[in-house]
């Protein structure tokens, strides 16, 4: 079936959630896992929206900064990888997309799945916040397992009486 599977972050709560059910995944079919994770260029953040200049940030110290967080969200991820016994390997890529940097990562170590968390939005937050997962699941030529994340609220809300 699936031989090298690849799991993006971005270290939030719910992305760590999918990493997680992603080794879990990877265990349960016996393959390798390579924990992405994708940065922007420093250039996006001036244009954006001139955070570089209000912040006296260098491109050198955003470098720093940015190869810093990268190697703590991937840790988190090979680490429950190696608990589980799952092979994995981290890579961390630079793209003005993060989408584009998913897929590309995926084509350049031959991964045959990524397997990507979704909030599951809809309607205005989903148009206002974009979606990651749908502009992966538009751009990958490889499989994509899109992993339902819940949020705090939908894991202590009880369900619905009727």
């Amino acid at each position: 079936m699936f031989k090298k599977i690849l799991i993006p972050t971005d270290g939030s709560p719910l992305s760590a959630q999918a990493a997680n059910a992603g080794v879990s995944f990877a265990r349960s079919v016996n393959a390798e896992i390579v924990a992405l994770h994708v940065t922007q260029p420093f250039a996006a953040t001036i244009g954006f929206d001139g955070m570089a200049a209000a912040y006296a940030i260098t491109d050198d110290a955003y470098e720093k900064a940015s190869a810093e967080q990268a190697a703590k969200y991937l840790d988190a991820v090979t680490s429950r990888a190696d608990t589980a016994g799952v092979n994995s390997t981290a890579l961390s890529v630079s793209n003005f997309n993060v989408a584009d940097g998913i897929v590309q990562a995926a084509a350049e170590t031959g991964c045959d799945l990524i397997f990507i968390g979704s909030h599951g939005r809809s309607g205005l937050s989903r148009l206002l916040l974009g979606s990651v997962t749908a502009k992966v699941l538009s751009l990958a030529h490889v499989a994509v397992l899109v992993y339902r994340v819940k949020d705090e609220k939908e894991k202590k809300s009880p369900p619905p009486t009727r």
